[in-house]
């Protein structure tokens, strides 16, 4: 059984920044890719960012890029979300998420383990 436990989130004013971590425990694999969604009241869990546990790579979604940056800590089995320049539209419900099959993609339904999510609200 793999447990994802998010934690970091918080109320933050546009332009400063947040830091989320996801503590995975159980079972998990080199292979694995790590992702973070997120979804905001009434609209879609849409893709934040992943990264591979394997060699560290990463993906964006558009809107993020050169704002956040996701890392991973192998040792510690966490993944990191290190968001900047926040705006009121990255307000939502963070979700950290885990695949097996090294997808890196942005469907949702694609991932295997969902951790609880952590609310992120940027004041304007």
């Amino acid at each position: 059984q793999v447990q994802l436990v998010e934690s970091g989130g918080g109320l933050v004013q546009a332009g400063g920044s947040l830091r989320l971590s996801c503590a995975a425990s159980g079972r998990t694999f080199s292979s694995w890719i790590m992702g973070w969604f997120r979804q905001a009241p009434g609209k879609e869990r849409e893709f934040v960012a992943a990264i591979s546990w394997r060699d560290g790579s990463t993906y964006y979604t558009d809107s993020v890029k050169g704002r956040f940056t996701i890392s991973r800590d192998n040792a510690k089995n966490t993944v990191y979300l290190q968001m900047n320049s926040l705006k009121p539209e990255d307000t939502a419900v963070y979700y950290c998420a885990a695949n097996k099959r090294g997808y890196t993609g942005s469907y949702y339904n694609l991932y295997d383990f969902w951790g609880q999510g952590t609310q992120v609200t940027v004041s304007s």
